[in-house]
């Protein structure tokens, strides 16, 4: 009889498989939720805010007082304040054949306003440098390496750049042209126009570059030529005498192709943010810089918000056929060169002056 009143075990309802598909979501979501949040706060944890540099000191102007030694510093340059999270960068790439600076970049990022600027210096631009005896920019890097290795050379072009442009320079990224190459080829080539007539060959250097005007789809190989290309050598005689310049505003035509192209493959690697793999191992391979990873990650968050909208790009404006010292030097317009300064790379809240940059004139 106690049988009868024992309590029949409950049979537990079996779930529907819809109601099993769900909870395996629900469950893979929490798993994935997790992970996710778990390398959020390891990227938070790891990224460094940069460093920016200090402010160049302000010149001590004489008065007329009373006392001759007394002296008074210029109030226009006392208190310059940085633009709000905004930092200054080289950008340069080496000379495959000279060992100078083949590239020469100012890049300024307003990360609070999601702005960049990028001005290209000529690499002839004049300079007078105490003491090193070199009259062009891209002596600055061979002459440092010569004289003060390892880093002399980019700190020196770092500080040469500097004084032109009126401020000093947060961060260096020295490119070696060879991640033009690979990167050009990680992505599947690009879609550029090529500006100009192109047909070089330079049997010393195994340089052979032949390109008509036009939209074309570039490998990594093609892109280097490209960049790299400044004149041509189809002209009448023998090679070198039938070298003639392949822009008809020479080396700032150049240039501009060269921002160009930065800007092209830019555009096709942040559009292809699954091959980031790639990208950072190219990076630490070609690329030199004094922005530790930290910092590196650091920048990560804001560029996935920059639209290619916001960037702004120039060349210093000067002459190309001034003489200095007896050689061939691009000399600044100086007003021409503080107003695309200040409209593009000033990380200052008031206007760089003609006081506060370094800009040689020609004889």
């Amino acid at each position: 009889m106690a049988a009868r009143h024992r309590k029949k075990k409950k049979k537990r309802s079996r779930r529907s498989p819809i109601q099993r598909l769900f909870r395996g979501l629900y469950s893979t979501l929490v798993v994935i939720s997790a992970i996710i949040v778990g390398l959020w706060l390891g990227y938070k944890a790891a990224s460094r805010r940069p460093s920016t540099a200090e402010p160049p000191p302000a010149p001590y102007i004489p008065t007329v007082t009373d006392d001759p030694a007394t002296t008074d510093v210029d109030e226009s340059r006392q208190g310059l304040q940085r633009k709000e999270a905004t930092w200054t960068f080289l950008l340069a790439a080496e000379d495959q054949v000279s060992g100078s600076t083949d590239t020469i970049m100012v890049c300024t990022y307003d990360t609070a306003n999601q702005k960049i600027g990028l001005v290209s210096v000529p690499r002839d631009t004049v300079v007078d440098r105490e003491g090193w005896k070199y009259y062009k920019l891209n002596a600055a890097y061979s002459n440092g390496n010569y004289y003060n290795p390892p880093d002399g050379g980019i700190g020196q072009l770092k500080e040469a750049v500097g004084e032109i442009v009126g401020f000093p320079i947060d961060h260096y990224v020295l490119i070696d042209t060879n991640i033009f190459v690979e990167i050009v080829n990680a992505v599947g080539g690009v879609d550029f126009n090529v500006p100009v007539y192109m047909n070089y060959d330079a049997p010393d250097q195994n340089l052979h570059i032949h390109y008509n005007p036009g939209m074309q789809h570039l490998t990594g190989k093609q892109a280097l030529e490209v960049v790299r290309c400044r004149n041509n050598s189809d002209g009448p005689g023998e090679y070198p005498d039938n070298v003639y310049p392949a822009y008809p505003d020479l080396d700032i035509g150049r240039t501009r192709t060269q921002q160009e192209m930065v800007k092209t493959i830019a555009k096709k690697v942040l559009s292809n943010p699954q091959k980031v793999g790639s990208y950072v191992e190219l990076f630490s391979k070609y690329v030199k810089t004094d922005l530790t990873l930290g910092n590196m990650l650091w920048f990560v968050e804001p560029a996935l918000k920059f639209s290619f909208d916001d960037l702004t790009t120039g060349t210093l404006p000067g002459d190309g056929g001034a003489t200095y010292h007896g050689i061939s030097v691009y000399e600044l317009d100086i007003a021409g060169s503080l107003e695309l300064i200040n409209q593009c790379i000033n990380p200052y809240t008031t206007d760089i002056t003609e006081d506060m940059v370094r800009m040689v004139r020609g004889d």
